[in-house]
C-alpha cells in the first residue's frame, strides 16, 4: 500500500534560512536617509504602498524592494531627492544582494533526516539571479530533487510542481513561514500545509490561519517535522 506521503515542498526565504531580518535592517537604514524630509514614523508605511503598487511590475525580492526604496525617496523629497540618498540606497540593495546566507536553527538536520524518505522539492518566489546565488551559498541544493522559483505561489503552481515532480497534490505536503503564500494555496491545491512560523514576517504575508482545515498543521521548530510526516505518511 502506498505511503500517504511521498514529496515535501519546502519554503526558502525564512524557512530554511533568515531573510527578512536583512530587508528590516535595510528599511531601517532608508527611514534615517530620509528622516530630514518625512517624519519617521510615516516612512514604513510609505515605503510599504510603494512595494504594494510595485509587485505586480518588479515581482518579489531584492530589486523591487531597491526600487520601491528610490521611488518612496523621491515622493517624499518631491523629486528633488540628493544623489547622495539615491546612491546609498542603491548600494544598501547590492549589500543585500551579496549578504551571507545564514541558515535556520536544525534547517540541515531537518532536510538530512527526510532526504531518504521523500522527495523533496525547493518551492520559492522571487529574483531567479538571487534565489539561485542563495540556494547554492545555502550548500542545501543536494537534498532537493528539484528547485522550482516562481513569480508567484498559486493553488495551479502548487498542483502542476507536485504533480511534475511528485505523485501529485493529494500525496505532497508544502512547508514555510507565510500562511499566505506557503499553506493557503498548497491546502486549497489539496496537499498538506505545514505553516512552520519565523519571528519575523513581511506584513503582506500573514493572515489567519486555517485551523479548520483538515490538511493544515503547525510546527514550532523545523526539527518537528520529520516526526509529523512520519505521523501523516
Amino acid at each position: 500500500m502506498p505511503r500517504a506521503l511521498a514529496a515535501i515542498g519546502f519554503d526558502a526565504d525564512d524557512t530554511l534560512w533568515h531573510n527578512e531580518r536583512l530587508f528590516r535592517m535595510t528599511e531601517a537604514r532608508f527611514v534615517e536617509l530620509l528622516s530630514d524630509y518625512a517624519d519617521p514614523r510615516d516612512l514604513p508605511a510609505r515605503l510599504l504602498e510603494a512595494e504594494k503598487r510595485n509587485l505586480a511590475r518588479y515581482g518579489y525580492g531584492v530589486k523591487g524592494f531597491t526600487l520601491s526604496m528610490i521611488e518612496t525617496a523621491l515622493e517624499v523629497t518631491e523629486g528633488r531627492a540628493p544623489g547622495y540618498i539615491v546612491r546609498a540606497i542603491l548600494d544598501a540593495g547590492r549589500e543585500m544582494l551579496a549578504h551571507p546566507v545564514r541558515l535556520l536553527p536544525g534547517a540541515a538536520e531537518t532536510l538530512e533526516r527526510l532526504a531518504g524518505d521523500y522527495r523533496l522539492l525547493l518551492i520559492t518566489k522571487g529574483d531567479l539571479f538571487d534565489q539561485e546565488r542563495k540556494v547554492a551559498q545555502s550548500g542545501l541544493g543536494e537534498f532537493f530533487s528539484a528547485v522550482e522559483i516562481v513569480s508567484e505561489k498559486t493553488p495551479a503552481i502548487y498542483a502542476r510542481v507536485f504533480t511534475r515532480h511528485g505523485e501529485g497534490p493529494a500525496r505532497a505536503m508544502m512547508v514555510g513561514n507565510s500562511l499566505k503564500s506557503d499553506v493557503l494555496p498548497a491546502i486549497e491545491a489539496g496537499a498538506w500545509g505545514v505553516h512552520a512560523p519565523h519571528e519575523l514576517t513581511w506584513t503582506l504575508e500573514r493572515c489567519e490561519p486555517p485551523k479548520d482545515a483538515p490538511r493544515y498543521r503547525e510546527i514550532a521548530r523545523l526539527d518537528e517535522l520529520p516526526d509529523l510526516a512520519a505521523e501523516i505518511g
